[in-house]
Formats: structure tokens, sequence, C-alpha cells
């Protein structure tokens, strides 16, 4: 009893300040970001560092527009299709556009009624927003299939600067990218929430707590994140 009340009456360790004091947290058994669960803050460190190269990107092919001396094309003309016997600027871009940011709907509703616990909904709601992201890159390759019948390569294109054809296969095939592996990560959760991994805590990766649907949120946050990065590719790039 003594040593209970001792106990209860003890001061807290006092942890130096400044950089002494972050170094000693971080070497210790507490948790750097408080009340965050683990596997979303490295989420959000991963997208941060990701926002950086993105930024890196959008900012080089803005100052290489500014810098050329060559007339750079016209992406009302470049992005156009046929259909019907006229010629629409920028139809695709559009729909893919909307498919985007219509499955960030879906992605959010999935978030939702993942922490409602209905593992039917959140399961159909992640397939609806995997559909989406595979049209949206199904699109974007039969965008690159034109382009690149039409004469554009990453060294040149035929309606002017050269650096045309990099910019837009270096950004456009790096959010490609992005939103591919998301498909796969969506796929991946959707089909560990469907069987009720996350109920009865079944051995795997990506599984957490035991009825902590969490990893569909940090799921959320990558696909947001893409969606998000697409609103900056599209204003820039085609709008421009």
């Amino acid at each position: 009893m003594a040593q209970a009340a001792m106990t209860e009456t003890a001061e807290p360790i006092s942890r130096p300040d400044g950089l002494r004091g972050i170094v000693a947290d971080f070497s210790s058994d507490q948790r750097a970001f408080k009340n965050v669960p683990w596997g979303k803050a490295m989420m959000w460190i991963f997208l941060l560092s990701d926002t950086f190269i993105f930024s890196c990107f959008l900012l080089s092919y803005m100052t290489v527009r500014w810098s050329t001396e060559v007339p750079w094309p016209n992406p009302s003309e470049v992005f156009s299709l046929t259909i019907g016997g006229q010629n629409i600027p920028l139809i695709l871009i559009a729909i893919m556009t909307f498919i985007l940011i219509s499955s960030s709907g879906t992605m959010a509703m999935a978030v939702k009624f993942g922490y409602a616990r209905d593992r039917k909904k959140t399961a159909i709601l992640m397939l609806v927003t995997a559909a989406f992201g595979a049209s949206f890159v199904g699109m974007q390759a039969f965008e690159w299939t034109k382009l690149i019948h039409e004469g554009v390569r990453p060294w040149g294109n035929p309606w002017g600067a050269p650096q045309f054809g990099s910019s837009f296969f270096l950004i456009t095939g790096f959010h490609g990218t992005h939103v591919s592996i998301g498909v796969i990560f969506l796929l991946a959760i959707a089909r560990k929430v469907w069987r009720g991994d996350y109920d009865s805590q079944r051995k795997g990766f990506f599984t957490s707590r035991k009825g902590n649907y969490e990893i569909v949120e940090i799921t959320g946050l990558y696909w947001h994140f893409v969606d998000l990065v697409w609103v900056f590719i599209f204003a820039l790039f085609y709008l421009w």
C-alpha cells in the first residue's frame, strides 16, 4: 500500500527542453504523434514528400513554358477528339476529371461506412472507387496511344516546342502510376474488408486492430491526394 501511494504521488518525469527533448521523445517509448494512429501519421508523411515531388514537376513545367521561345502547342487542339464529325476540345480530359472527382465521393462514403463497421457497403464502395480509377487509367492509356500515333515523343512533337512531349509523359505518367497503385491498394483492402479480416483480426498485410477500419481512411487519404493532384495538373497542363 505504501509503495502504491508513493507511485500515485510521484511527480512525472521531466524531459529536457528544445532539441534534446525531441530526441528524448523519439528515443523513448512515447508516441511522436499524440492521438494519431501510426499508419495515418506515416501516410501523411508520405503524402507530404509526394507533394514536394509533384510541386517540382509542375514548377519545372511552368518554367519551361515561360522560357521556351518556340510556340507551345494549343492544348484545346492537341487534346481534342472527333465525335460525330465534330472536333470537340478536351472532351476526354473532362470525362477523366469527372470520373476521378466522382471517385473521391465514393471513397469518402466508404470511409464513413467503414467506421460504421458496415463491411458490405464499405467493400462495394471501394470496388466502385477502384473501377473509377481503372477507367481513368484506361482513358489515359488511350490518350497516350493517340498522341504517340500523332507523333508526340519525349524529345519532340509536330506542333511546336519539343519540351511539350517530355513534360506531358513525365507528369501524366507519374500521376497515372499513382492512380494504378491506388487501384491495386483499393482492391486489396476491399477484399480484406469483404472477408471480415478487420473483425476477426486475420493475420496478413494491412490488418489493423480487431474491429478497427482505420486502414480504409488511410487508403482514402492516398486516393484524395491523387485526385487533388489531378486538379492542379488539369488546370496547369490542359487549361493553360
